[in-house]
């Protein structure tokens, strides 16, 4: 449990300090969906869906840009997605790692 909860906060910390970029990632993602959207004539809840579908390269088909301006968008959508996943796993990665290296150093001394 306490792994558990110290892993948690300093997660949620870790989250904190990156806030700026990853709320940046997220209005790209979604400023850039609505671009998309615009250009393929969809409704902006189709184009934010799209975006967030997009953005973390599930991609089910059910809509799919055919303009060139909007299909080079979806590129860039997927790959700050991508990025931003790698952000958020990192820093889970670098909480867990911590807490363990803390616990094993409690352990042992």
């Amino acid at each position: 449990m306490a792994f558990t909860t110290e892993f948690l906060l300093l997660f949620f910390h870790h989250l904190l300090l990156a806030a700026p970029i990853l709320g940046f990632l997220v209005l790209l993602i979604l400023g850039l969906g609505l671009w998309a959207g615009r250009l393929e004539r969809w409704p902006w809840r189709d184009a934010l869906y799209w975006a967030c579908i997009t953005g973390t390269t599930v991609g089910y088909g059910d809509r799919v840009p055919v303009r060139g301006w909007a299909r080079f968008l979806a590129i860039v959508i997927a790959l700050a997605g991508l990025v931003l996943s790698g952000l958020i796993v990192a820093m889970a990665v670098s909480a867990g790692s911590e807490v363990f290296a803390q616990l094993q150093a409690a352990r042992s001394g």
